[in-house]
């Protein structure tokens, strides 16, 4: 923020001069600061993490080999591959593309900021030329101003007492060097020209600072030209990595789809629950495909901010229910026991505005869904697609995710304990590692026999990145039917 200050009790000429200085110094040169690179190193953490990884991948691996003990070996060798392919290789990829689409947005931002002081520097050169065709190039503006304040109304030494007392100058030429310093310090960035107002010469002339200007423009050309340049290879860059990383969610899509026919030959049930989990959170991860654009496009954007309102723009009701059977929280059963996920079709509904109306298997509501109104790429916006893609419809304003299980029930909606394939998770702040101020919601994908459930989720590795986890489901969690 700029801020202004007013000295009172001063006669108006020597505000006349101050606004002369300030014109002078808003064509004055600047000098070129090149942007400060970004530095990039393995630490002793990134090492701990990687090694940490490493472990948990390969008492993943023992652990799922344990589960198809039962299995054929080539059988059983492909869904490991999946496996690895799903939670090893393809999470690696993503954070390559995540911080591909960081560096090209970074890159981007710079070049753009580049350009505007071009703009400005040829912004400064147009306005003194005009002034020049005026006055000619031998026009000085500071000792023009300060001639001019000693003419107005302050005759003889009040000009020089008035000096002192604004700037503590005791000549004209003290005085002409303390206001263009005050005024340079004063100025923003935003003028390509500002920062060497405090260097000039009170001698410069029109003609003088031209030619320092058009030097300026010079220099401002050769260095945005080179942040373009940079600013390119890194959108290449960063294209280059979400190709690699579309090519291996194919890979697993087509080694999915092979498991999918084979999986019938699996008749041991620790290990049919195990070869379901793996083609679920390959297929889940496969959501990821139709919002690449959308995450590279979200790269400079925070990932944390409101996720929803409880309140559509310009009414004051929430909603229009009169529904109120059920709601709180219900102790009725209405969990799928199996490790269902077969209603996830993985089919984009992208941010269609259109309403989820449905419901599937006693879930959802039609009542309060006028379409997605939640902010893209936030956790809420993902779970109202989801469950629409399941068939379940969900009311359009039902909050941020800690919201949800409190705000449902006035739509009718279940809310409860117990987990079922199609739900929404409600999060408390700070539960499990959601917001502190928003909280957080996924959607149930599979509930398990061992009491395991999994979810998928969005923005927890980012603005549009869909995610999984399993999660042990002791009673704690909200559930939104």
């Amino acid at each position: 923020m700029i801020r202004s200050s007013r000295v009172g009790g001063f006669r108006r000429p020597v505000l006349a001069a101050a606004s002369a200085m300030m014109l002078c110094a808003a064509m004055a040169v600047g000098t070129i600061t090149a942007p400060v690179p970004v530095a990039n190193a393995d630490t002793y953490s990134d090492l701990l993490n990687t090694r940490a990884q490493k472990q948990a991948s390969a008492q993943r691996e023992a652990e799922l080999k344990a589960q198809l003990a039962g299995v054929s070996s080539a059988l059983a060798d492909k869904i490991i591959e999946l496996d690895t392919l799903t939670n090893v290789t393809i999470p690696a990829a993503q954070e390559a593309v995540n911080k591909a689409n960081q560096a090209a947005a970074v890159a981007q931002a710079e070049a753009d900021a580049m350009a505007s002081r071009l703009e400005a520097a040829k912004k400064d050169k147009a306005t003194l030329e005009e002034e020049i065709k005026k006055t000619g190039k031998d026009y000085d503006d500071a000792h023009a101003a300060v001639a001019q304040m000693a003419r107005e109304s302050m005759h003889g030494s009040d000009a020089s007492d008035v000096m002192s007392v604004v700037t503590g100058s005791t000549s004209t030429k003290d005085f002409v060097n303390a206001m263009q310093t005050r005024d340079a310090i004063a100025r923003t960035e935003s003028n390509a020209a500002s920062e060497a107002a405090v260097s000039l010469n009170t001698s410069m002339n029109r003609g003088e600072r031209l030619a320092a200007i058009e030097q300026t423009i010079a220099e401002l050309k050769v260095k945005a030209d080179e942040t373009a340049a940079a600013a390119e290879t890194a959108a290449a860059n960063a294209q280059s990595e979400r190709d690699a990383l579309d090519k291996l969610r194919e890979e697993g899509e087509a080694k999915r789809a092979e498991l999918e026919a084979q999986q019938e030959q699996i008749t041991d049930a620790s290990a049919k629950q195990a070869a379901q989990t793996v083609l679920l959170d390959s297929q889940i991860d496969s959501l990821n495909r139709k919002y690449a654009a959308e995450q590279a496009a979200a790269a400079a954007k925070p990932t944390v901010g409101p996720q929803g309102t409880t309140r559509p723009a310009g009414s004051t009701s929430t909603n229009t229910n009169t529904n109120t059977n059920s709601g709180g929280s219900s102790n009725s059963s209405s969990g799928n026991g199996g490790n269902s996920g077969s209603s996830s079709s993985g089919s984009s509904s992208g941010s269609s505005g259109s309403s989820s109306s449905g419901t599937s298997g006693g879930q959802g509501t039609s009542n309060g869904d006028s379409g997605n109104a939640y902010a893209g790429g936030q956790c809420t916006w993902y779970a109202y697609n989801r469950r629409k893609e399941m068939g379940i419809g969900t009311p359009s304003y039902l909050g941020n995710g800690a919201d949800w299980a409190n705000t449902a029930p006035s739509y009718g909606l279940r809310v409860d304990n117990i987990p079922q394939v199609g739900a929404a998770l409600s999060f408390y702040q700070g539960q499990d590692g959601a917001d502190g101020t928003y909280g957080h919601v996924a959607v149930v994908e599979a509930v398990n026999a061992d009491g395991t459930i999994l979810i998928s989720e969005m923005n927890v590795q980012g603005l549009y990145v869909v995610s999984y986890r399993t999660l042990t489901n002791n009673g704690q969690y909200r559930f939104v039917h």
